[in-house]
């Protein structure tokens, strides 16, 4: 995976993980390894240089070293913003976890925020929003029109803009200050808050009538959390859009070599009848390319189930790591990753 290998503090070794890494490109991962444990001698509580060891290492065949260096980087990084927790489950060395480390990805969007809309749309083709908006249009909502939306993980601002003409009031939330500076350049939202989507806050009259959540949850494998409180933020004929990567086997998720989550369409409506949702809408799309290649996934729209078939739902919604209200863009605090 591209990721930023900040400077450890010690030129030398900044120079040898340079050439470490020109030789993994020149196809030689055992090479840079031996040099990236160089540069490591010379900067032992780098963590971006264990992580970058453990990538070479992997490549090469050197499982054991992989496993060390990646356990080195938890150790010195609890909020795991490299994602180690996510290698090891993938090579069945940690139990796979409910969703990625939010520090993981808040750091990813950042660095990305500056070429996001133009690498989804020109380069991998994204259509994501487009589905979505197709989707509720095929359900007859009267004008398209709502009054009040949330979009989770609204990144900078691609659904926001497809939503605008259409909602009166829209407000976005996002881990990633970088992201959440692009989408309030663009001027669309009427609220934008940084924070995690399963903290759906109050809207301005108290519920939403639609919340979206595009090409986000695919960075969780359990959906509850998310499901139950937009269950609670939606007025009673209120919709809930999302996109989700696609896989056919068994499981209700799994974690894909890109690190993002996949989920079953059978895992997908089993969890939204435990929720109290009913699907209006689950059918497979082409999200965007990756690597030239087609990712397949679900457009899917559901609605709160009728009072009288709800089930009866554990009660999740007071609890107040879920009822917190995340502080508002300006006065949260600015990534430290970069």
């Amino acid at each position: 995976m591209a990721f930023s290998i900040h400077s450890s503090g010690d030129p030398t070794a900044d120079r040898r993980a340079d050439y470490a890494q020109m030789l993994a490109e020149a196809g030689d991962p055992a090479a840079a390894a031996d040099l990236m444990r160089q540069a490591l001698e010379r900067a032992p509580a780098w963590a971006a240089g264990w992580f970058r060891l453990a990538e070479f290492a992997s490549v090469a065949g050197l499982a054991a070293e992989a496993e060390g260096a990646w356990r080195t980087v938890l150790r010195l990084d609890a909020a795991d913003r490299f994602g180690a927790e996510l290698k090891l489950a993938q090579a069945g060395l940690a139990p796979l976890p409910d969703a990625a480390p939010a520090a993981f990805v808040a750091g990813l969007f950042d660095q990305y925020a500056d070429r996001f809309d133009t690498a989804l749309v020109e380069t991998l083709a994204y259509r994501a929003p487009e589905a979505i908006f197709t989707a509720l249009g095929e359900l007859g909502h009267p004008a398209m029109r709502f009054a009040e939306a949330l979009d989770l993980g609204c990144g900078t601002g691609l659904m926001g803009e497809r939503l605008r003409k259409s909602v009166s009031h829209l407000a976005g939330i996002d881990l990633s200050a970088g992201m959440l500076a692009k989408a309030g350049a663009k001027g669309v939202y009427d609220r934008l808050s940084a924070g995690d989507v399963a903290v759906a806050e109050p809207g301005e009259s108290g519920r939403y009538d639609l919340v979206t959540a595009v090409d986000v949850l695919i960075y969780l494998g359990d959906l509850a959390p998310v499901f139950r409180r937009v269950r609670q933020a939606l007025t009673a004929d209120g919709l809930f859009a999302f996109t989700v990567e696609a896989h056919g086997g068994p499981e209700t998720f799994v974690l894909r070599d890109s690190l993002r989550f996949a989920h079953s369409r059978a895992g997908l409506e089993a969890l939204a009848e435990r929720e109290g949702f009913t699907v209006r809408v689950c059918r497979e799309t082409v999200l965007r390319q990756d690597r030239g290649e087609d990712v397949e996934g679900f457009v899917v729209v559901l609605a709160p189930a009728p009072a009288e078939t709800l089930p009866t739902l554990l009660p999740a919604f007071a609890d107040a790591t879920l009822l917190a209200t995340p502080p508002a863009l300006d006065e949260a605090p600015r990534s430290s990753l970069h």
